[in-house]
């Protein structure tokens, strides 16, 4: 019996007449080869044609070109020296595939590549069989339809056989006798070497996004491809199972892909799940290129953005849903309540034996700047209290990080239930956080680089860091460097604006236990706000406002004098019967979050649609502000409120002069072209504007020539599918169009053509259009420039609306649950409280006669102690938590549950 060997292209059993894009529908199309078909039977992949032998002839057999055909014929070469090992291989293959649908190896070789990559039992049988064997036609005419419709099962029983038996098939004969004649290609991975899959090297695309990846080999790209953006390799896995979304396999990479309109919602996903999301962008426009010397070449990209958990700031991560009433907060994409990045280092000092241990805590997206240098002990107490108080989303430390401090952050960072509310851990390399490399970067950040908004202050700022303590020093360096990856290191610049994250002469010590187990921000049992001292006293109506009042319950005052300022305010609030306040407490509903949005704006990433509702909705509460003051100083009393009322005003006047610029259309919309009213001040888009209606008027002059040609006084351009400037000719006067006219697109009664002097014209008017928006996206870069400079200034009147939120809140609480103003002393130490109840336990239970009231009287000069006792669940440490509460809510400036309470100045409170 002669034995032919050959290497088979598709499979024979997957004739069929319709197109089919699964496995399985492509197996179970083997029934069909009994039935005769008068088309040739194909089967379509994803960008690929495979065509079945079965039944067609070969002449009808599409050629192979020249270099897959010597590959095949150099793959399958067989000498007649070793004739009688080819008998006994295929004596070997009929033994394995009998009775079975006659589906060649090299079929099944391109079905495994549909399964997940990596498999190493999926890569023996490649490597085990090289040769595929035809078997003989009595084997062919032996296989039944049912055998052929059960081809999926037959493929896995023959690769497990295969696996079970390699060392076998290699005991009956060896490839060595075929190594004269037959070549082994090997995959690789680097470019220009042929792919196994494809037998093609990498594309350019591909080698464009490993030169990039190799610069960001920690970061998820999102890479843009014309109308939507792409992931490849281990990214389109990891984007494939977070975002659930389909991954495939494509050229060499795997790959996934999402449209472009959705980019915020997927790379938030991404970033809420703790992986750093860099956004690639094309930087090459399709008409300039066209017109240029590299027009064949792959269009450039460049990483556009970076983005973890603290630094979601920019108009990729924070568009607007939808362009309709700009007045609504709902419009805009609200983030969590903290977005802070920690940097902490820490240094133990071998004489003294202590930890000294510093810190820098930054919110980018809003502009907060702390620091704080503290000596801490074994147990890490100090830090502790400190990150529960801030609640991070983000810390950065060095990679030698002490073993105690590294395992108290883990476990900080996985006590949240959700993955999304986990922290990030991001470690830096250690020689970042030595003090002569951090004071090099930041001489060179507050000297050396120049900042125009900052202008003569960047001296006052070196020399205001240079008073800082070492350890600041060696936290500030590598928060510069991290923050200038993502271009947020503006906000920085100001070092005036740092603040002392605790400071014992201002503010009541809380330590861990205390935050813990008097749930100050969250409740210990989902480690959610609710049933928190938090939940009980926010009723703010703004996000900036919310934030606020979240620095106060986690720091109370210490100073007589502030707190009574605010419990003045807040009796003021409850009693007055001016109509100033009220009309004041409808302006804070339903605002923007001015705060967030100004931060973008000064980072320079703010969309035109989230510019205009910023400076629309700041220069109206300029004006309801200016028309309320003869009212604010007739009739309030409160020092406080006067001054925040008195000076918002002015802070917001700079928001008016930006606005009138802007056309209110074209902003809603994101038209930057049409953006500026007056054009005055951007010489360069009136000159671009003013060559686009050049060309205009040549296209519209030479519609003249066009009639004349066509003999139609009356004819005008239409506009189809977007392209423009189109001559329509009926059908049956086409034989009067010029043979140089264009034909661009036609129907049963017209043709629409383009004239040579149109096609010459309009490519121009292309380049030009978009010059024109690269120009207006330079012009607007500079205006939020010119804007950035009253950054300062604006915040500080959001941060006076704020503490008016803050005072509201605290005063509509006082007045829905009956609560007391306390009597804050600063000379005497006591604790007096008559009838005091519990204000979560309180609110919770709904029922206020639930909850018995209780006594507390405590004094330095007297009673100074109390002994709790009383049976299981009786309330204990119900009555213990409510006289902290109660002491910290007074220091707060809040009134508090009781009948009556008069409490002197407290330093700290501390819970076993």
């Amino acid at each position: 019996m002669h034995t032919s060997v050959k290497n088979v292209n598709a499979s024979k059993s997957s004739k069929k007449s319709s197109t089919q894009t699964t496995i399985s529908r492509f197996f179970t199309s083997a029934n069909d080869k009994s039935q005769p078909t008068g088309q040739d039977a194909r089967h379509e992949g994803r960008g690929k044609k495979r065509l079945s032998d079965g039944g067609m002839s070969s002449e009808k057999r599409p050629k192979l070109s020249h270099s897959v055909e010597e590959e095949r014929d150099e793959d399958c070469m067989v000498t007649p020296s070793t004739c009688k090992d080819t008998c006994t291989i295929h004596a070997i293959y009929d033994k394995i595939v009998s009775s079975r649908a006659s589906v060649s190896h090299d079929t099944l070789a391109r079905l495994k590549d549909f399964s997940c990559p990596g498999s190493s039992e999926s890569r023996v049988s490649d490597q085990v069989i090289k040769t595929e064997v035809e078997p003989s036609d009595s084997v062919k005419a032996e296989s039944s339809a049912p055998q052929q419709h059960n081809a999926m099962n037959s493929y896995d029983e023959l690769e497990e056989e295969v696996k079970e038996e390699p060392i076998k098939i290699k005991q009956e004969f060896s490839f060595n006798q075929f190594a004269k004649n037959t070549v082994i290609k090997k995959s690789s991975e680097e470019p220009g070497v042929p792919n196994r899959r494809t037998k093609t090297i990498y594309t350019p695309l591909e080698e464009q996004y490993m030169e990039i990846k190799k610069q960001h080999a920690d970061t998820v790209l999102c890479v843009e491809c014309g109308y939507k953006y792409r992931f490849f390799g281990e990214d389109a896995e990891i984007a494939a199972k977070e975002l659930n979304i389909t991954c495939h396999l494509d050229h060499n990479f795997m790959t996934a892909s999402i449209p472009t309109h959705r980019l915020f919602v997927h790379v938030r996903r991404l970033v809420s799940q703790g992986y750093k999301v860099g956004v690639v962008k094309q930087t090459e426009t399709t008409a300039i290129k066209a017109s240029g010397t590299n027009k064949s070449s792959l269009f450039t990209r460049q990483l556009h953005a970076l983005y973890t958990k603290s630094t979601l700031v920019g108009e990729d991560v924070n568009p607007l849903l939808k362009l309709g009433d700009l007045e609504q907060a709902e419009d805009v994409v609200q983030d969590s309540g903290n977005n802070y990045l920690m940097c902490v280092s820490e240094s133990f000092d071998k004489q003294s034996k202590e930890l000294n241990v510093g810190m820098v805590v930054v919110q980018p997206s809003i502009g907060d700047l702390m620091v704080d240098c503290f000596k801490d002990n074994v147990s890490h107490s100090e830090l502790e209290s400190r990150v529960l108080k801030i609640q991070p989303v983000e810390i950065l430390v060095p990679s030698d990080l002490s073993e105690a401090t590294e395992r108290l952050l883990r476990n900080i960072a996985l006590s949240s239930v959700q993955a999304d509310d986990r922290i990030r851990i991001e470690k830096r390399e250690n020689s970042m956080f030595e003090y002569p490399a951090a004071m090099r970067i930041i001489k060179d950040f507050y000297r050396d680089t120049p900042h125009p908004a900052v202008g003569n202050q960047e001296k006052g700022s070196y020399s205001l860091c240079m008073g800082l303590e070492s350890p600041i020093i060696c936290c500030l360096g590598p928060v510069i460097q991290y923050l200038t990856e993502f271009k947020l290191e503006k906000i920085l610049l100001y070092s005036s604006s740092f603040k002392r994250l605790s400071s014992d002469a201002d503010h009541m010590q809380l330590s861990a236990a205390t935050m813990k187990n008097l749930e100050i921000l969250c409740n210990q049992t989902t480690g959610s706000v609710k049933g928190s001292l938090l939940w009980v006293l926010d009723h703010t109506q703004t996000p900036f406002g919310k934030r606020l009042l979240r620095k106060w319950v986690s720091q109370p005052l210490k100073s007589v004098i502030d707190i009574q300022a605010r419990q003045e305010a807040v009796a003021e609030i409850l009693c007055s019967e001016s109509c100033v306040l009220p009309s004041l407490q409808s302006l804070l509903t339903r605002l923007p979050d001015l705060e967030r949005g100004l931060c973008s704006i000064y980072h320079k990433k703010c969309s035109t649609q989230e510019f205009y509702l910023i400076t629309s909705t700041l220069s109206r509460l300029s004006a309801e502000f200016q028309a309320l003051m003869p009212a604010i100083q007739s009739q309030l009393s409160s020092a406080l409120l006067k001054n925040l009322l008195l000076d918002t005003p002015q802070l917001l006047s700079p928001a008016h002069n930006f606005l009138k610029v802007l056309d209110e259309k074209a902003a809603k919309t994101g038209n930057k072209t049409e953006m500026f009213v007056d054009l005055t001040d951007f010489p360069v888009i009136r000159n671009r504007k003013e060559e686009i209606q050049s060309v205009l008027s040549d296209i519209m002059e030479h519609r003249r020539e066009v009639r004349l040609v066509l003999k139609n006084p009356s004819l005008e351009y239409t506009t189809v599918s977007g392209q423009q400037f189109l001559i329509e000719v009926k059908n049956s006067m086409s034989s009067i169009v010029p043979t140089d006219w264009v034909k661009i697109n036609s129907t049963k009664v017209v043709g629409r053509y383009h004239t040579p002097f149109i096609v010459e014209k309009h490519r121009r008017l292309q380049q030009l259009r978009e010059q024109l928006i690269i120009d207006c996206n330079h012009e607007w870069i500079n205006f939020l420039q010119l804007f950035g400079d009253h950054y300062y200034i604006l915040r500080k009147a959001v941060c006076h609306l704020a503490t008016m939120d803050c005072l509201f809140s605290l005063a509509q609480v006082a007045k829905e649950n009956n609560y007391c103003r306390p009597e804050v002393l600063e000379d005497k130490s006591q604790i007096l409280i008559t009838a005091g109840k519990h204000p979560a336990i309180t609110s919770l239970m709904g029922d206020e006669d639930q909850y018995v009231p209780n006594d507390t009287h405590l004094q330095g000069d007297g009673k100074r102690a109390m002994i709790i006792t009383g049976p299981n669940m009786g309330g204990k440490s119900s009555y213990i938590r409510q006289v902290a509460l109660v002491t910290i809510m007074a220091q707060l400036g809040s009134f508090v549950p009781a009948r009556e309470a008069s409490v002197g100045i407290v330093d700290g409170i501390y819970v076993r």
